[in-house]
């Protein structure tokens, strides 16, 4: 059982947290300047690696390796090269175990920028005004990774440490196939509890959708646009599945009502048409053509039942298409194939969070359904542990001027220093450590 953290104490802590918040931002910036798109993430983890490892933390640094993961039933497709596909782990060990074990997790990756002239500053040159904190993945998440250290320092300039293992996990491929975190999860990193401070507006998820990532390829018959009546325009004719893609999507919405949790979420199910390639030439009709498609699924919906249905639509268009239904679209699987997941209610991991959240936000706990993916389902599926995606307030995760509130950063890390004191239990500290950045 876990045991409250005395009012004085958290008093403490919570005036750690303050004392240390410019330089726990001065490390989110640094991380924040460098790109960790898709394909980049090393040198951004090559910071945070050895950022915990002046801490004193022991380390694991690996790329991820798909030989080791491909048989897993939470593995999603993937057409990239891993070797900079970086995770990193910083384990603490106490000296004499009396709590209950934990895992801090943050991805490290963040999705890509889009137009440079639709931001009002470069968005990996981070920036500050009132009570945001600007740049490309502060919110989705470096700001919620580098909590999680901050929260640990905070305990240990109090003179304590966890009296519980403590594993700090910074993963990849969270923005695109999950893969990051169960890769941790397969190379043996569990706990008694897991949490993820997600941009999550001081809430805690309950449940969130599993999500699908394909494309649709279809191939056209090219001739010169002088002749274009008797080519097949395949950007055309691709672009013909979409409404009955919709077709499905208000479908599936229409049966939230039968899933718990989403029956109150007025349009949970999204088929989000993300991307359009096709065609070589202005004066050719175009011979072929590729859409990449995402779509949420619910949980406890297994992704091959909803591949089933989502290339049983193709079909059925392309049957009433006068060219498809000759030439029938393909469909590729390139990234999420991820379930969703539901945190059941009541556990004790959940109680320890909502006391300290109410000690650092001096309010009650609200938790929410959300429709996007996390990496929570890792644990709570495979891992058999309860995960609390729990974090701040966020302006704009994947657009243009991304943004976090300060005040509610400052609050959160709060509530992640008070509940690993609580869940973990406190014992003096003794692991090396500089503080250093």
């Amino acid at each position: 059982m876990t045991e409250s953290v005395s009012s004085e104490l958290a008093q403490k802590i919570l005036d750690s947290v303050n004392q240390g918040f410019e330089q726990q931002l001065d490390f989110t910036r640094q991380i924040m300047a460098l790109d960790s798109t898709r394909g980049n993430e090393r040198p951004a983890q090559q910071l945070f690696h050895d950022a915990l490892a002046r801490r004193g933390y022991d380390m694991d640094q690996w790329a991820i390796d798909v030989t080791d993961i491909e048989s897993h039933p939470g593995f999603s497709p993937v057409k990239i090269n891993y070797d900079n596909a970086v995770n990193v782990v910083g384990t603490h060990l106490p000296d004499q175990t009396n709590g209950q074990s934990l895992i801090l997790n943050g991805h490290i990756d963040v999705v890509p920028t889009g137009p440079l002239d639709m931001w009002t500053r470069p968005p990996f040159d981070p920036w500050i005004k009132g009570d945001w904190l600007y740049g490309r993945g502060g919110a989705d998440m470096k700001a919620g990774l580098c909590a999680n250290v901050a929260a640990l320092d905070a305990l240990e300039n109090l003179g304590f440490q966890p009296a519980a293992r403590v594993h700090v996990q910074s993963v990849t491929e969270e923005e695109c196939t999950g893969n990051g975190a169960l890769s941790a999860l397969v190379r043996g990193y569990q706990a008694d509890a897991a949490l993820i401070p997600e941009p999550e507006e001081n809430m805690l998820v309950r449940a969130n959708t599993g999500v699908i990532w394909f494309r649709i390829h279809v191939q056209g018959k090219p001739v010169h646009v002088r002749e274009a009546g008797i080519g097949a325009n395949a950007i055309e004719a691709a672009t013909s599945i979409i409404p009955a893609l919709k077709k499905l999507e208000q479908e599936w919405n229409d049966a939230r009502f039968a899933h718990a949790y989403f029956d109150s979420v007025e349009h949970p199910i999204n088929f989000n048409i993300g991307k359009i390639e096709g065609g070589d030439w202005a004066s050719s009709v175009p011979s072929w053509c590729s859409i990449d498609v995402r779509v949420a699924i619910y949980p406890g919906v297994d992704p091959r039942d909803a591949a089933r249905e989502i290339e049983a639509c193709i079909r059925q268009h392309a049957e009433s298409h006068s060219f498809l239904k000759k030439n029938l679209p393909e469909v590729e699987y390139n990234g999420f194939f991820a379930e969703g997941y539901v945190l059941e209610e009541g556990s004790e991991a959940e109680k320890v969070l909502s006391r300290a959240h109410a000690q650092s936000f001096g309010s009650s706990l609200e938790s929410f359904v959300t429709p996007g993916y996390l990496d929570g389902r890792v644990f709570v599926l495979y891992g058999d542990c309860p995960c609390l995606v729990y974090g701040p307030v966020s302006k704009n995760i994947h657009a243009f001027d991304e943004r976090v509130s300060l005040n509610s950063l400052r609050q959160i890390t709060g509530t992640i220093a008070l509940f690993i004191a609580s869940w973990c239990g406190l014992e003096p500290a003794t692991r090396a450590s500089r503080h250093r950045v």
